[in-house]
């Protein structure tokens, strides 16, 4: 037998090599909690020591990261470490999925993850218990906190009591997600909806002036513009129609700027209650604290009877918006037009590529976590208010098979953000006579 692997055929070789794993076909990107634009694309394994084993892969933020979707997807122990050795890190050359387990490092992924499982108990101002567990951005990834969380929240407050839950950035990525992916896993309903909306949100959605970061804020945010507010409740309205097409009854919380008028927030409360919201009620616990959402808590309260009483007698009406038996296009195309109202979606050929790969290995079952700008119900975060036959780009699709999900790169999106014209580190110091850190806020 001969041992020199530059001897070997083709086919000895894949007979030699289990995983056969293809170079070319590693998805698995490394990550880094910070932003850096230049790591989106690097080239690894130019050392002498490599061997000219070089190729080019690329860095996620932490949050974007599938380990960070797990825990926060997980029910337990047990399925997180099924969940991790179950990530498929590449292909084989025969286009068959390579994971975690097929490399050996499930067991020390999930020693690695086995405190983190455990969600950290904090306190609001006023005594409250608070949760905090998992981060993943629902621009980038599915968005809520972790199931684990819920579940121990949802014990201890008892059949009577209520477990506020993130679903984050706007309602048409980490609502959606909420519903269609984490609820899947969790085995838990929703008994209503809090949609948040700021006047001054709604304004810049009715084409108000652009916000630049460290500029003041222009006059239109902070003086009295009906024309504007009018103009930009159409955004919130598609938000509450969307909520309605999952069956849970939606409050939105007028979460109220000191620069408010009664008349701007009437407006919107009028618009939330003609597009079908349940209740709309200021919220002012900014400036009045827990006192300031008696309101909001009590209409929500009364929203959850209702669904409460409606699931007992078996008329509850919570939905999902699609099967997961259908095709991964055809998930796609239901979010899009459904929660985004795209015309249309059009694909690239690396992402149609990707498609017909995972439905190869199995995946095409799996619901969808789609990536897009928090900014914009399309993929372009500049097109305020509720856009129009667009079409929504796709450009490329991974899967998360251990979190147990699609994702579908939308427009520009990327997984590693870049800093911003002028960085906040630009105004973060340290006072030298105290030792204190300055202009973090």
């Amino acid at each position: 037998l001969d041992w020199e692997p530059e001897s070997l055929t083709p086919e000895e070789r894949a007979a030699f090599a289990r995983l056969d794993l293809d170079p070319e076909a590693v998805s698995w990107n490394r990550v880094v909690d910070v932003n850096d634009r230049f790591l989106r694309k690097v080239t690894v394994g130019q050392g002498p020591a490599e061997k000219g084993m070089t190729r080019q892969t690329g860095y996620d933020i932490s949050v974007a990261s599938e380990i960070m979707a797990v825990l926060a997807l997980a029910t337990g122990l047990e399925d997180m470490r099924e969940r991790l050795g179950a990530m498929v890190v590449g292909a084989s050359r025969s286009r068959k999925p390579v994971t975690a387990d097929d490399l050996g490092i499930g067991g020390a992924l999930t020693v690695l993850m086995k405190d983190a499982i455990m969600p950290t108990l904090m306190q609001t101002l006023e005594g409250t218990p608070v949760l905090v567990h998992a981060g993943p951005f629902a621009n980038i990834a599915h968005g809520n906190s972790s199931i684990v969380a819920d579940q121990i929240a949802l014990k201890l407050v008892g059949k009577k009591g209520y477990v506020v839950t993130e679903a984050g950035f706007g309602a048409d990525i980490g609502m959606e997600k909420f519903f269609n992916i984490k609820c899947r896993y969790s085995g838990l309903r929703p008994n209503c909806v809090l949609l948040v909306a700021t006047v001054r949100a709604l304004k810049m959605h009715g084409k108000g002036p652009k916000v630049t970061a460290g500029r003041p804020i222009p006059r239109e945010y902070t003086e009295e513009n009906l024309p504007l507010v009018k103009a930009g409740v159409c955004n919130m309205q598609k938000h509450i129609e969307n909520a309605n097409k999952f069956g849970v009854p939606v409050v939105v919380c007028i979460n109220r700027f000191a620069t408010d008028t009664e008349e701007e927030l009437e407006e919107v409360r009028k618009a939330a209650m003609a597009a079908g919201a349940d209740a709309a009620v200021v919220g002012e616990h900014h400036a009045k604290g827990g006192e300031g959402a008696v309101a909001v808590a009590e209409a929500v309260a009364a929203a959850c009877k209702r669904s409460r009483e409606a699931d007992d007698k078996g008329t509850g009406g919570f939905r999902y918006l699609y099967p997961l038996d259908i095709p991964i296009k055809s998930k796609i195309e239901t979010i899009a037009k459904e929660i985004y109202g795209a015309k249309a979606v059009q694909y690239s050929p690396e992402a149609e590529e990707k498609i017909k790969l995972y439905t190869e290995m199995g995946f095409g079952s799996l619901p969808i976590c789609m990536a897009k700008t928090q900014y914009s119900l399309s993929a372009d975060a500049e097109a305020k208010g509720v856009p129009v036959d667009h079409v929504l780009p796709i450009k490329d699709i991974r899967v998360a098979a251990g979190a147990g999900f699609i994702y579908p790169l939308c427009g520009t999106m990327s997984t590693m953000p870049g800093l911003p014209t002028r960085p906040a580190y630009y105004d973060i110091d340290v006072d030298p006579d105290t030792g204190k850190i300055v202009g973090l806020f």
